[in-house]
């Protein structure tokens, strides 16, 4: 992607390739940017940057653009300068309990497409890795013009738009971004993580010729909303995913917490019932027992309720049904519970709800509203937003491309996961 290299190698052909590198590298960070937005970014003199940028331009590399006419403001359109989309896509694979999530965006910062398949308990690695590489095959083709702005979804990112046939490429990006259930334990190296994960990474190498990014899946879904979603315009993010298993992220100071051991944003596994059953992760009364799907369905059909799934509890939810509202309002209070203690261990500005059980919206969220208003200190009280997640089955898929672009300050202090790569 490199251009105006001279045929030597001496100090000033260096130097120029550095400033281009650094170019770029902000490109594929930021997305489209103004020149002067370049010149900021990258301290660059003005003619040296103009140079710079000529020569990527004609070269290939980056293409200039000028908003579309409806969009623009008054006086001359201001041109911006993208890396040109042609050059290589971004991919995250978001491998959840019981189905693979898949979203590709080009390098220019534009949605290429999302996918999802549900899939039965069980299966195999391999058999995932296959869902995941059919999924990926059914994305491609020209995608639509307009990158996204830095800060908001990628373009498409939360429509529900449906995938183009095509041919992904993956050779420009270097990795893919891959979210898994449950937490990754770094203490023991590459070897004990991948033991753990049967060689999905070196699986996953294998088949799309990369180096692949892991980290949990809701971590990096938390990542997408403070990067594109619900918690963009704040630096201090605590994000729990209400799902098949209860887990959180958390964005301190501006930047995502992964922890010492990979494991922060565990919330899943607080006591919240002292007396209340066994936890998978060898607790007792662990939130997860009281607020995970399968929890709540136990609770509502032991009710009286009737649900052969979450889809039908959330519709007797949404019809009114006492019972459901019910036991939505015991979740909510166990959740608020939970959250008002991480906010006052890290008081956060935002707390960002997710999963399949925020669709249920008010009636969760306001028991949850109300139990954090009961314990959190008095004087975060008034400070402390809730808000539903806005990015849907493609958070965590999203949050895979984010870590791959490591296009945030988000990402400024964040520990990059082991790259594994395998002949």
């Amino acid at each position: 992607m490199l251009c105006g290299m001279q045929a030597h190698d001496g100090p000033l052909t260096r130097l120029r390739k550095s400033h281009e590198q650094s170019v770029l590298d902000l490109l594929r960070k930021h997305g489209p940017l103004s020149r002067a937005e370049l010149g900021a970014h990258s301290g660059l003199s003005r003619t040296t940057l103009y140079d710079i940028v000529a020569g990527l331009v004609e070269g290939g590399a980056v293409v200039a653009a000028t908003p579309q006419a409806e969009v623009r403001r008054r006086g001359r359109p201001v041109e911006k300068l993208s890396l040109n989309p042609h050059a290589g896509e971004a991919v995250g694979i978001d491998f959840a309990r019981r189905a693979v999530h898949v979203s590709a965006i080009n390098v220019a910062h534009e949605m290429i497409g999302s996918a999802s398949e549900a899939h039965a308990p069980g299966l195999t690695w391999n058999q995932r890795a296959d869902i995941a590489e059919r999924l990926l095959g059914s994305l491609g083709g020209a995608p639509p013009r307009g990158a996204a702005a830095h800060g908001s979804a990628p373009r498409g990112a939360s429509a529900g738009r449906a995938p183009r046939r095509g041919t992904l490429r993956l050779g420009a990006l270097s990795a893919i971004g891959v979210g898994v259930v449950g937490p990754l334990i770094d203490a023991g190296g590459t070897d004990a993580r991948e033991r753990s994960l049967d060689g999905l990474p070196g699986l996953l190498h294998e088949r799309f010729g990369v180096p692949v990014l892991l980290d949990n899946n809701t971590r990096l879904a938390a990542l997408a909303e403070a990067v594109w979603g619900a918690a963009a315009d704040s630096g201090d993010v605590l994000y729990v995913r209400l799902s098949h298993g209860v887990g959180g992220g958390l964005v301190v100071g501006g930047s995502l917490h992964r922890g010492m051991y990979g494991m922060s944003g565990e919330f899943g596994h607080v006591t919240v019932d002292p007396d209340g059953v066994p936890c998978q992760c060898g607790g007792t009364g662990c939130l997860e027992t009281v607020a995970s799907i399968d929890a709540v369905l136990r609770r509502y059909r032991a009710a009286g309720g009737r649900a052969e799934d979450v889809t039908a509890f959330l519709a007797a939810a949404a019809s009114g049904d006492d019972t459901a509202h019910a036991v939505l309002a015991r979740v909510g209070t166990a959740v608020g519970t939970v959250l008002a203690a991480v906010c006052n261990a890290v008081g956060p500005g935002v707390i960002v709800i997710g999963g399949e059980l925020a669709e249920a919206g008010a009636a969760l969220i306001e028991p949850v509203e109300r139990a954090l208003h009961t314990h959190v200190m008095p004087l975060a009280r008034d400070r402390v937003r809730v808000r539903r997640a806005t990015l849907g089955e493609a958070g965590s898929a999203l949050g895979g491309i984010a870590l791959v672009l490591h296009e945030s300050p988000l990402l400024s202090r964040y520990p990059q996961p082991a790259t594994e790569e395998h002949a």
